[in-house]
Parts: structure tokens; C-alpha cells; sequence
């Protein structure tokens, strides 16, 4: 979602006039889009800052604008901590500065991205006990279908092939609406757009996610067969303390409709460890839960205390860092195992790879399944659908080559 943000806001400031520049010393105009989600996140933010500290004292001419869930509601706090930045605005607020006032929804690239992300719905209702999103970007804003169909319409003339839809909680999509439409309303009315290829979708939250988006995944031909499902933990008591609405045993139900429904779908998923409370056992109920369902991949973060968060104010942060490390480690290893295994099935067939562009002399794209694929081939293939075969598979990519 900051991608799509940062998309947005570059945009709007290049058609005011403004230029992209290679670095903070030749800007006139410096944005951090920040995030907090994790505390390494708010380290680099923060960093950054203090960069830009130095930079405006040596060039009190520049701008310095602050966006991104760094920001808070007081405002007047942060004025007083950064003095120097000149911007304060909230994640997903509009931009009004200089003279540069952003329109609705946005302005959009001249040329999109082959694959390009649009918001569907800003915010989060569920107020798990670890997360600060809901306290940054307040509660649940869907917008109209009929604003996002028009946004995605023009993406696609301007060189889009892929509609990725962006949200906290993609599942709850539409129901703070008058017509109350839902994320499958949504996909259908978005699959019969001319020109569009593909449609992904993401964050989903188990809780949230309804028998009938399931049909409309296994039965909407542009819908890809992917979805990400945050399952954060494999304990029931941690999950409980997390706030996440669900056990484990009924997220493993959930995965057996998926693959029921679409029996090629490819699942990836969130894990955090260390959360407060979770000792060796209840670590080793999540790796259980990892092995068990085989996710194609998985990524996993430290648990970090979030200020304004319930965790923060009730839980004690009482595993160590190298502990957290470990088991992160851990997850790792497991999963390079399993998604190895998993990419290494896909070896001698044939992939329709959507090309995004090329890197180090290669063409890269991603199959439907979002599996990451490289070719090479002397044809011109950017934003085109390309036969891949698989001739080499790891757990993080494939390789392949266009039969003759």
C-alpha cells in the first residue's frame, strides 16, 4: 500500500512539474513515506529523518514532507520532535502542500505499471492486540466499486495488464457502504474489463474471508490462483492473546475449502514470533501448523511492541532478541525446504509468465500462481503473456526458456 501511495504522489507531483531526482541533495522536495508496522520499519524511517535533520539545516531552502503511519493524530507533538519537516499528512490523506493539492481519488502514472496495485479500502476493524495499524489509519474506508472499476479502466489504457487490489483487510471490503457490495461484488465487476489479464487481491484475514469469495476465485477466469492468508500463529492461546478471531484448527478448515474449491491455488502466509507468552511449545504448535498446511511461502517477522497497541500495554515483551532471531531462522529453513519442494513439481511444464521487464539480461515476470520467472529470449516480451517452460526451480524463483 505505501507502493501504491508513493505511485500516487509521484505522480501528482510530476504533473505539477515537478522532476524525479537521484538523490535528497538535489531535491527540492523530500517525502518520507513511512512506516511502523515493525519496529525495524520505524528505525529506518526515523534514520532517515535524521538525515534530512542535517540536510535542512545546511539547505533551509528545501521542502521536507512527513506521510505514512509514522504520523500520528497529535500532530503537534511531532512538530515539536521534527521541526525541521515542513509537511506533517496522514497515510492515505490527501496532499496539500505548496500549492499542490491532490484530486480524487489521485492522479494516476501517465504509463502504468505492467502489474499495478490499486486501494480498495483504507484502515482496519479488527484491532488485533499486536498491530497499530487501526490507531495510524483509522477504521475501515471502502471505496465505491464505481470509482475503483474507473481507476482500474484507466490503469488498463494506460498500459496495465494486472489490477492488484490493496487493503489492511481486503475481505472486508464494502461493508461500511450504503449498497454494502463485498470484495467478490467487486472482482466480478472488475474481471469484465477489456484489456485486463489479471486480478490479484491482498491482505485477506481469515475471519473474514467468506465461502463465497472462494467461488468467485475458483470461477472468475482473470482472478489468479493465489491468495495470501495471514495466519500469524499455530497456538490457539497465542492467537487468542493476539486478538485474532480464529484457532488454528479452524484456519487449517479454511485451507481445506481453498484448495478444495481450487485445487492449483497457491498460499502464502505471515508469521510472528516471539509474541509474548509463546515458549518452546507453543512455537513448535506453529511450526506443526506450517508443516502441515505447505504453504509456497511464508514470510516471517520478530514480534515487536507497537506504542498505542493492547500487546504494548498489557503483555511483557518477554522473549529475548536472539531467541526471536532463532526461531525466525527456524521458519525459514523449514520453508526453503518445502516451497523448494513444491517449485521443483513445476520443473518441464510450460508457465504463462506476465513479463514486467528485464534484470541483469534476463526477462522477469510472474506465472498466475505469482511465482517469479525468469527467461531469456532476444524478443521484445515487456508486458506481454509469455509461454515459459520450467527447466530450473528454488525455493525463491523459477528459470526457464520459450520453445522455438
Amino acid at each position: 500500500m505505501n507502493q501504491a501511495e508513493s505511485e500516487r504522489l509521484e505522480a501528482l507531483l510530476e504533473s505539477r512539474g515537478y522532476l524525479p531526482v537521484p538523490g535528497t541533495e538535489e531535491a527540492d522536495l523530500i517525502i518520507i513515506n513511512s512506516c511502523v508496522v515493525r519496529r525495524s520499519a520505524e528505525n529506518r524511517a526515523l534514520n532517515k529523518l535524521m538525515l534530512l535533520r542535517h540536510l535542512k539545516k545546511k539547505c533551509p531552502e528545501k521542502k521536507v514532507a512527513l506521510t505514512g503511519c509514522l504520523v500520528s493524530d497529535d500532530l503537534e507533538a511531532l512538530k515539536q520532535q521534527y521541526p525541521f519537516v515542513d509537511h506533517f499528512f496522514k497515510a492515505g490523506e490527501k496532499f496539500c502542500f505548496e500549492g499542490i493539492t491532490d484530486s480524487d481519488p489521485g492522479e494516476l502514472p501517465a504509463q502504468a505499471s505492467v502489474s499495478s496495485p490499486v486501494t480498495i479500502i483504507q484502515g482496519c476493524n479488527n484491532y488485533c492486540t499486536y498491530c497499530i495499524v487501526p490507531y495510524r489509519r483509522g477504521r475501515e474506508k471502502s471505496r465505491p466499486p464505481a470509482e475503483i472499476a474507473r481507476e482500474a479502466e484507466t490503469l488498463v489504457v494506460r498500459g496495465a495488464r494486472e489490477i492488484v487490489l490493496l487493503g489492511q483487510n481486503v475481505d472486508s471490503y464494502g461493508q461500511d457502504l450504503p449498497e454494502k457490495p463485498d470484495l467478490a461484488n467487486l472482482l466480478e465487476m472488475l474481471n469484465g474489463i477489456n484489456g485486463l489479464w489479471r486480478i490479484r487481491f491482498l491482505t485477506s484475514h481469515p475471519k473474514d474471508m467468506s465461502l463465497r469469495l472462494i467461488e468467485a476465485i475458483a470461477s472468475l477466469d482473470k482472478v489468479c490462483e493465489k491468495v495470501n492468508l495471514p495466519v500469524q500463529a499455530g497456538d490457539d492461546e497465542i492467537l487468542a492473546a493476539m486478538g485474532r478471531g480464529y484457532t488454528a484448527e479452524q484456519y487449517i478448515t479454511l485451507v481445506e475449502s481453498l484448495r478444495k474449491a481450487v485445487p492449483e491455488i497457491a498460499l502464502t502466509t505471515d508469521v510472528i514470533v516471539g509474541f509474548p507468552g509463546e515458549d518452546e511449545r507453543r512455537f513448535n504448535n506453529t511450526l506443526r501448523l506450517l508443516r502441515r498446511i505447505r504453504f509456497d511461502g511464508v514470510h516471517a517477522a520478530m514480534y515487536s511492541p507497537r506504542p498505542e497497541t493492547l500487546a504494548a500495554k498489557k503483555f511483557v515483551d518477554d522473549v529475548s532478541k536472539d531467541e526471536k532471531k532463532r526461531r525466525v531462522k527456524l521458519v525459514e529453513e523449514m520453508q526453503a525446504e518445502i516451497a523448494g519442494v513444491i517449485n521443483a513439481r513445476l520443473a518441464g511444464q510450460k508457465q504463462e509468465v506476465l513479463v514486467e521487464g528485464r534484470k541483469k539480461g534476463r526477462w522477469y515476470g510472474r506465472s498466475r500462481s505469482d511465482k517469479l520467472v525468469f527467461f531469456e529470449h532476444s524478443g521484445n516480451w515487456s508486458g506481454r503473456l509469455a509461454p515459459v517452460t520450467i527447466e530450473n526451480t528454488s525455493p525463491w524463483s523459477l528459470k526457464g526458456r520459450i520453445k522455438q
